[in-house]
């Protein structure tokens, strides 16, 4: 760890360097500490100063500070223009203790007090009870729980007594999983123990809270081990307990893995194949059913309405968590149809274009990578398997607009109103000759071009009408059959 590197930015230095010279100490607190330790560049910073509200306002007339626990905001954007979103508001916050949590959450009371150690010492894990500043040029770093050396130990630890920090507040529980996941950290055997012995205080956290350190966890590059740990330290039981239920359970000869162990994996290659949320989370609950729809044992075990089933129970389960209706509804609807029946050879254009009206076309790719993600983690070696591949074509194939004469400026209409023609074959005729020049110069499909042409082509005789029309079809049926190879290759198949 190199601290002379760990500059901070000038939206950040400024606001520190201001309360100084205004006689209050400061300092950069937090993750953004632990980050620069990292040898990251933080994202969110946060300023600690023994300054009171009222004081640190006084300092920066540009702010505002609307709650109880002592933390001013400071519009700092008008001075940096150019700076990014995130530093245009800084963070600054009272050096603070906090009395008894009786809702595992919020203190009954905050007291201002004048030593950052002691509001250090309120923080929930080492590597983020760490303070920061620049003395004469020098990095004065604040460590008063190690929490340096566990970054280097690459440790998750609680400062002070576990048991009382995670009383304090219960979202902590999940926080440390969160914070072991992304970095990539063990949990200390000693907080871990507390973290197991507490998870039911998640029962006082809002179900809010809840689902967005979910999602924070299977937001990350190994969300996978994420939701293993929470299962091992406890705390998933109280988050979605519906997904132990499939610990143990064997599944049939198309699985290897049993059905917790087929979830969480095909979490785990979401995450590689996507980066949608809907699709992440919808590959985690896919079978969650499983295990209450099971019959038999063995290889010929099955699993009929899983699907159905799954659906529902994942429509309870985000409704539990207060997940936004547009996730809820997306998430239900790709595990409702993720068993879709496809074989190259047997389904035609048609039943494709059914499964399209049915889920949407906006979410047919996600129900792809859906499918792709399951088989996967079934133990499938295949990243993408030839049908779905082939699926892919035949959506691209229906959903587009096919190389035709509807594709013109005029339709037969125009030029029977314009040109004084009546109904018959006649028509067809001139439309395809017409469509033989469009194919070659695409600019001539305007209308004024176009029934001027047929103008002049409706003196020819039958014959020759008849051989421009011709020679009109052919070339629309090259370029439809060039168009649909072009489709193919993208798609890799034949």
């Amino acid at each position: 760890m190199d601290l002379k590197r760990a500059q901070f930015p000038p939206e950040v230095a400024i606001v520190i360097n201001r309360l100084e010279q205004a006689g209050f100490a400061a300092y950069a607190v937090g993750g953004c500490v632990r980050d620069l330790l990292r040898g990251e560049q933080p994202y969110d910073w946060d300023v600690a100063t023994d300054a009171k509200p009222e004081d640190i306002q006084r300092v920066f007339p540009e702010s505002f500070y609307t709650n109880a626990f002592g933390t001013v905001v400071v519009q700092i954007g008008k001075e940096f223009p150019d700076a990014p979103d995130n530093l245009k508001e800084i963070e600054v916050t009272t050096y603070r203790v906090e009395s008894a949590y009786t809702d595992s959450r919020h203190p009954e009371e905050v007291h201002f007090v004048r030593d950052i150690a002691e509001d250090l010492a309120r923080r929930d894990f080492t590597i983020n009870a760490m303070a920061l500043r620049w003395t004469q040029g020098k990095p004065e770093l604040l460590d008063p729980f190690c929490g340096a050396a566990d970054l280097e130990r690459h440790v998750i630890k609680a400062v002070g007594k576990p048991d009382e920090r995670f009383t304090e507040d219960a979202l902590r529980l999940m926080r440390a999983v969160r914070l072991a996941t992304q970095l990539d950290f063990t949990i200390d055997e000693r907080t871990l123990g507390s973290i197991k012995k507490n998870a039911g205080l998640l029962r006082n956290i809002s179900a809010e809270r809840v689902r967005d350190e979910l999602m924070k966890i299977i937001a990350l590059d190994r969300a996978e081990d994420g939701v293993r740990l929470l299962e091992s330290a406890g705390l998933l039981h109280y988050i979605i307990p519906e997904l132990e239920e499939g610990i143990n359970v064997a599944q049939n000869k198309h699985h290897i893995y049993t059905v917790w162990e087929h979830n969480v994996r095909s979490l785990g290659y979401a995450v590689q194949y996507h980066n949608n949320a809907d699709v992440r989370l919808a590959s985690l609950l896919h079978d969650i059913a499983k295990p209450r729809t099971k019959r038999g044992e063995g290889e010929y075990a099955t699993f009929y309405g899983h699907e159905v089933v799954g659906a529902r129970m994942a429509k309870e389960i985000l409704r539990r968590l207060k997940f936004p209706h547009h996730t809820l509804d997306k998430v239900v609807l790709l595990i409702r149809y993720h068993l879709f029946y496809y074989n190259v050879g047997e389904v035609t254009e048609s039943s494709v274009r059914r499964l399209v009206n049915k889920v949407g076309e906006e979410n047919i790719a996600d129900l792809v990578a859906l499918r792709v993600a399951e088989r996967k983690g079934s133990g499938t070696p295949k990243a993408k398997p030839y049908k779905l591949r082939h699926l892919e074509f035949m959506v691209e194939k229906v959903l587009r607009d096919p190389i035709s004469v509807k594709t013109m400026a005029v339709n037969g209409s125009d030029l029977m109103q314009c040109l004084g023609l009546a109904s018959g074959p006649k028509i067809g005729l001139l439309l395809n000759a017409l469509f033989e020049e469009v194919l070659d110069d695409s600019a001539k499909n305007n209308k004024d071009y176009l029934i001027c042409r047929a103008g002049e082509l409706q003196d020819l005789s039958e014959d020759t009408l008849r051989a421009l029309a011709q020679k009109g079809k052919e070339k629309m049926q090259k370029r439809e059959e060039a168009e649909l190879g072009t489709i193919k290759k993208k798609h890799f198949v034949e």
